[in-house]
């Protein structure tokens, strides 16, 4: 039994089969409306969400399968102490598999610990997110038509931005890619991410202050929002949560082909008239973490793909 809690839990082989699997449910989402009959998904959001909880039950509906759950902790009985470990055993006597959302970094490998069906991070606190790395690669290669070779610049809160930890967890994985990280000094990518991640695979990044400057060097631009919820002071968040907008006219420094994207919500760093410009790829995210969510459970319950005829199975 496999669970996804890290960006890097599956491999390159497995995270390309899996992209491979979004691509052709994509082209094709009719047919793979019973592949998942008779199968439920648990979703145990601990934490407030629209797009992760709404995009996952999306896709277990869209496999023919059925969903259950809860969008709050005050909803569960960890309102009566009942710990993660505890939970995921009931849950897991209920339902085939299990997305966990929950504030606190660990808490979804500690479900998997005690599990007896998947369990999938669908975001824990500050610290990971793969599911939207999945999406987000997704999205990368349908724009740019590859995975490597990409300067990328990420843009916004980096501190505590999971969205930003996992994919660069996994873009260092493929060959000559680059990193512009744009932030202010309190927002800055964490240090555990340059030691661990990016100085042993020897990945080029630059640290930088000006989104304008950086426009012209990039392929790709990820845009974050600075999440109020993870500041403990609300001052610091005022302070900080307007200093990067992205906005038509800025965009024009940019090539004409360099995507844009955004894990949503917004709130101000990119301005509605973006919206329109073919660049804006942070819709076709959303669409496709419905896809990339039913490869995802198509994956880790081994169901039978219907273009293949054969069973969807990890390495």
């Amino acid at each position: 039994m496999r669970h996804l809690i890290d960006s890097m839990d599956f491999t390159d082989k497995e995270t390309l089969m899996v992209l491979d699997l979004a691509y052709r449910i994509a082209a094709n989402p009719s047919l793979y409306s019973h592949v998942a009959e008779g199968k439920k998904l648990a979703t145990l959001f601990y934490e407030p969400s629209t797009r992760t909880r709404l995009s996952f039950e999306s896709a277990m509906l869209s496999l023919g399968g059925t969903t259950l759950g809860f969008s709050g902790a005050d909803q569960s009985s960890a309102t009566k102490g009942e710990t993660v470990a505890d939970t995921a055993r009931v849950v897991s006597c209920y339902a085939d598999i299990i997305a966990m959302r929950h504030p606190k970094e660990g808490a979804p490998l500690r479900a998997s610990m005690f599990s007896r069906v998947p369990v999938i991070n669908a975001g824990d606190g500050g610290h990971n997110h793969p599911t939207q790395t999945l999406i987000d690669l997704m999205t990368i290669r349908q724009r740019k038509d590859r995975l490597d070779h990409l300067t990328i610049g990420f843009c916004g809160d980096l501190k505590f931005g999971r969205t930003v930890h996992s994919l660069v967890n996994s873009l260092v994985r493929y060959p000559d890619n680059q990193f512009y990280f744009i932030s202010p000094e309190e927002l800055r990518v964490p240090d555990y991410l340059i030691e661990d991640t990016l100085k042993p695979t020897a990945t080029p990044y630059q640290e930088v202050t000006s989104l304008e400057d950086t426009l012209p060097k990039l392929d790709v631009l990820y845009m974050t929002r600075v999440q109020k919820e993870r500041f403990f002071n609300e001052e610091d968040y005022i302070r900080l949560k307007g200093i990067y907008t992205l906005t038509a006219d800025k965009l024009q420094l940019a090539s004409n082909n360099m995507p844009v994207l955004h894990p949503l919500p917004r709130v101000d760093e990119i301005s509605i008239d973006v919206d329109m410009d073919k660049r804006a790829a942070y819709f076709d995210q959303v669409q496709n973490g419905v896809y990339v969510r039913m490869a995802l459970i198509m994956a880790l319950l081994g169901l039978t793909d219907p273009q293949t005829g054969k069973e969807v199975v990890l390495c």
